[in-house]
């Protein structure tokens, strides 16, 4: 009687070998980049590279959809990515070598680009992609080499033929390097990886300092500036809800003996600000709200702290700024540039040099030692975190990080309001129901806000007292509430009586508007 046919499930050996193979090729990457630079680590050079040269469009939705967490998003993704692409390799260099060795070694390329063209960049961030890249081959071909030859490629075979190498089930020789391998790989890269990304020496240099007194104090908030009420936004944002968006994949890590400030370009001389200088200069505290560029309507990208530094008026001070530089281009130690109107450095409102949050020194991921803080701006153009170059310029000879990708060169905040509590979509008893949000006007002030109730006549809205014009103002409605579904919109009018822009703009290129807006369901 002749037997009939089988189908052998496919061994994922080679897969696996692609997997660990790469993997290891990562974790050597990390370790050494260790003596080089964190910049210099393949994954971390090949992810910043994807960030600086993501399409706007995805950026905004990744922050629009994973809001601070989008560069946890992008680890994620990259993984996903990165760990098919290696399965892909072991299977083609199984079946047609050497495609997969050519694989990892585009891999190995890439990192060596990407690592070579990281701001501050040397030849030497081109070593750990270039052992990472080898180590991914070899470790690939032994991998390999375990099962044997490839003696078919056929997707079928009768019980009585040999199964061939290539869809054996995975033999505990392989099982046991495979694991090996990968073990000691995970061993390397959390070695690597914790070197990289020690922050110790900065965690102690931020534990031991102490900031100085103000030379000139912010003005106590006064009672009324904030609202009593759960689900109300606090007025000052506590440092660890203090919003981050920013392009640093890794934070980066300067002590207070390593900062320096050079002020260059058009300027009467050159100028490098140590720590040592800039603490002697007379500090000045400011509680300011700032925002960011991307935060649509009603999101929660703003936040209001108070801010210890030195007016950078008095630093531009220092290096006298020629007539016809109307440009602050700042960049941070990991590259990053923004550019700033010089005017709204000089006209009186408190753009500060920061070194201290909420009492504090600045926190790591908000730019310790020294960020900058310019009321009115969004971060964009402004907010410029562990600030270690100046570059006094003009508009018309210089971009910077995102005006190249098409942004707005100035960047004002536009005005906005938004509802706080209570949440969109829920349910409430019929009678008075307390609706509360937050209102800004950056540098103009908030005059009233108002709110409508299905799209009837705009109603005002209750407002705490005032702190500054530069600070965030709160709101209460009470409304009463009849049965029925209700959709509510909040606006504002600032101090000159101008109301917020009413029609929707995405946040692309220069800040988004239109009304927020909650539905509740009255019972």
């Amino acid at each position: 009687m002749t037997s009939i046919p089988k189908l052998r499930t496919p061994s994922i050996a080679p897969e696996v070998s692609g997997v660990v193979a790469v993997g290891a090729a990562l974790a050597v990457g990390e370790l050494a980049a260790v003596p080089v630079s964190p910049d210099a680590s393949p994954y971390f050079a090949v992810g910043s590279t994807v960030v600086d040269s993501t399409p706007e469009a995805v950026r905004e939705w990744a922050i629009e959809t994973f809001g601070t967490s989008d560069k946890v998003a992008l680890y994620v993704g990259m993984g996903v990515i990165i760990a098919l692409l290696a399965a892909a390799s072991g299977y083609l260099e199984r079946r047609r070598p050497p495609l997969g060795s050519v694989i990892i070694a585009v891999f190995g390329v890439l990192g060596v680009l990407a690592a070579v063209n990281r701001p501050g960049a040397s030849w030497t961030y081109a070593i750990p992609s270039i052992i990472a890249g080898v180590v991914g081959v070899v470790v690939l071909r032994i991998l390999l080499a375990q099962l044997g030859p490839n003696r078919s490629r056929e997707a079928a075979v009768v019980d009585d033929e040999p199964e061939p190498a290539a869809r054996a089930p995975l033999s505990r020789r392989f099982v046991l390097t495979a694991a090996g391998i990968a073990a000691a790989a995970v061993a390397v890269g959390v070695v690597g990886r914790r070197m990289l990304a020690d922050t110790a020496d900065t965690v102690a240099d931020r534990a031991r300092l102490l900031l100085p007194k103000p030379a000139v104090p912010a003005p106590p908030i006064p009672p009324g500036a904030e609202l009593d009420l759960s689900g109300a936004t606090p007025f000052v944002t506590d440092n660890a809800d203090f919003y981050r968006i920013d392009t640093a994949l890794q934070v980066p890590t300067l002590t207070t003996s390593e900062w320096r400030l050079r002020i260059h370009g058009d300027v009467d001389k050159e100028v490098t600000l140590s720590w040592d200088d800039l603490l002697a200069m007379p500090m000045t505290e400011r509680v300011v709200t700032l925002a960011c560029v991307s935060n649509d309507v009603g999101g929660d990208l703003v936040g209001n702290a108070s801010w210890l530094g030195v007016p950078m008026r008095a630093v531009l001070d220092l290096a006298g700024v020629r007539p016809g530089a109307d440009m602050l281009l700042s960049t941070s130690v990991d590259g990053w540039t923004c550019g700033t109107p010089i005017s709204a450095l000089t006209d009186g409102r408190d753009a500060l040099l920061a070194v201290g949050m909420n009492g504090s020194p600045l926190p790591i991921e908000h730019g310790y030692p020294v960020r900058q803080v310019v009321p009115g701006l969004y971060g964009y153009v402004s907010a410029t975190k562990w600030v270690v170059d100046w570059e006094i310029t003009r508009f018309s000879d210089a971009k910077a990080y995102w005006t190249t990708r098409g942004w707005s060169a100035l960047g004002p905040i536009k005005m906005a309001s938004r509802f706080d509590r209570p949440a969109d979509g829920t349910e409430h008893p019929a009678g008075e129901v307390i609706i509360a949000g937050t209102a800004w006007a950056q540098h103009t002030g908030i005059e009233r806000v108002e709110v409508r109730v299905d799209q009837g006549p705009w109603q005002p809205a209750e407002l705490t007292t005032e702190y500054s014009i530069d600070t965030w103002r709160q709101w209460r409605f009470p409304w009463q509430a009849t049965k029925g579904e209700h959709t509510l919109e909040c606006r504002a009018i600032d101090k000159l009586g101008r109301p917020q822009i009413e029609r929707y703009q995405s946040p692309a290129p220069d800040g988004a508007s239109g009304l927020d807006d909650r539905g509740y369901t009255i019972t």
